[in-house]
Parts: structure tokens; sequence; C-alpha cells
């Protein structure tokens, strides 16, 4: 299916590795330009390297802090124009919540909840003129099943989600869609992290505590950055105009709701 958006200027953040890199490469090969962000410059423009010399593309790499008025200005003076806006910073550490101070809960909503607020405070409106816009935020799968040891997380990005929901159906009439996309377990540095905190809490080596999550899974697996990407892709495809205010859960079935 050609989804409609080769030409198109996408701003991805988060983008060196992991979820983000999955979304920008899903985006590159449907011939959408990209600037993408992170904080570290080596791995930033090693990515943007693979990206541009596998799709063709024009791949701008953006080292900075998205989390600060500064970088998110960076980032987006180097974008001609955003008609598609993936919103992703990683998510705070894990803990008990009795250790969290309030600085660690500013931090935590900084990241997680304020910073893609102005990012799209700062992208929507020239998404109207033009009459296209797609905005995607990667949140958590916490947000719709609570991960205990990921307080600080399961409140930002629920922060997010709920003011998501409201602008959301303010912007569809003129063909600018904004969704939650919701990653349940994926093979990335983040659930490397946060498998070897529960393996130590729990006594056990880290490869004990990975093999028991898959078995938990119905899909018997991880996911890959990849394919979340491409799902993300679609999210942003002409097509996908119709498509506002959700929240996608992309978790291999372990999610065991009905709705």
């Amino acid at each position: 299916m050609d989804l409609g958006i080769a030409g198109r200027w996408a701003l991805v953040c988060g983008a060196s590795k992991g979820l983000g890199y999955g979304c920008a490469l899903a985006l590159a090969r449907e011939g959408v330009n990209l600037v993408i962000n992170a904080r570290t410059a080596g791995p930033l423009a090693e990515a943007a390297k693979r990206i541009g010399d596998e799709t063709g593309v024009t791949v701008i790499a953006v080292a900075c802090d998205i989390t600060t008025e500064a970088g998110r200005a960076e980032a987006l003076a180097a974008c001609p124009q955003v008609d598609i806006l993936v919103n992703n910073a990683g998510g705070p550490p894990p803990g008990d919540f009795r250790t969290w101070t309030r600085d660690h809960w500013i931090a935590a909503i900084d990241a997680n909840m304020l910073t893609p607020i102005e990012l799209i405070k700062a992208t929507v409106d020239g998404m109207i003129a033009r009459k296209f816009g797609r905005i995607v935020n990667i949140t958590s799968s916490s947000v719709k099943a609570p991960i205990d040891i990921l307080g600080l997380s399961n409140g930002a990005r629920s922060g997010l989600t709920g003011f998501v929901a409201g602008v959301a159906r303010k912007t569809v009439e003129h063909n600018v869609t904004i969704n939650n996309l919701l990653p349940g377990q994926f093979d990335t540095d983040r659930l490397r992290k946060t498998t070897e905190t529960t393996a130590k809490t729990l006594g056990k080596t880290t490869d004990e505590v990975a093999a028991q999550r898959q078995a938990a899974i119905p899909a018997k697996r991880f996911g890959n950055a990849l394919e979340f990407g491409e799902f993300c892709a679609f999210m942003c495809s002409a097509q996908a105009s119709y498509f506002t205010g959700q929240n996608v859960l992309l978790d291999g079935g372990a999610y065991p709701g009905t709705y």
C-alpha cells in the first residue's frame, strides 16, 4: 500500500535507536524526509546515515535535549515544515514511589507530558493551515494497565493522554490527527533496564526474567522496533485521516481486557 506521504517532512524524537529509530526508518521507507533527534551526537549521526543510505530521503540529525526549550527550538528550526510529528522521550527510571522526590516527578512530567504538548503547540497550527498533519505520541502500555515499578511513567504519560483526548477532537476537521501508540514489551534498551531491575529485586538472572516475560505474552516473544515503526507509519498515512484521539495498544496480546 502506498501511504501517500512521500515528500513530506517528519520530526521524529528519540530516533537514534529503539522505537524512535524504527519509526524514523519506516517513515523514510515511505519517502518521508526526516529531522531526527537524540541527545548523543555520535549514535544519532550513524542512524541518520544508515537511514539516508538505505532510503535516499533527506535525513537531518539534530543532537539536542528535546525536553528543553532550547532543544525543541533547535529541532524545529531544522525542519522546513513539520507535516508529521512523532513524540518520543525515554521513560523515567523505575523504582519505589516512596523514594521519589518532587524533582523526580517534575523531570518525568517535563519529559513525558509537557515536552510533547509543547511540540504539538509549536506545530499544530501550521498543520491546520496546510490541511495535513499527523501527530503520534509514543507513550506506554502502562497508560492502560499500570506497571507498579513505573509509577513516574504511569502518571506523566496518563497526563499526556488526557490532554490529547481533548485537543485531537478539535483538529481532525482540518485533516490533522493526534493519536497515541502504546508499546508493550519491545526488545529495546528500556526493556533490558527494567528486566535487570526486576531480576535484582527477585534474585534471578536477567535471562530468567526475560524468558518469563516472553512466556506471559500471547505472542511468546518481544516486539521489534521496525514492526512498531511500520504501525506508526500507517497512523501517519493519508489513509488514516478518520482516526484520531485513540490509544493504540501494540503488545502482542498481553493486555487481558476486552476493551
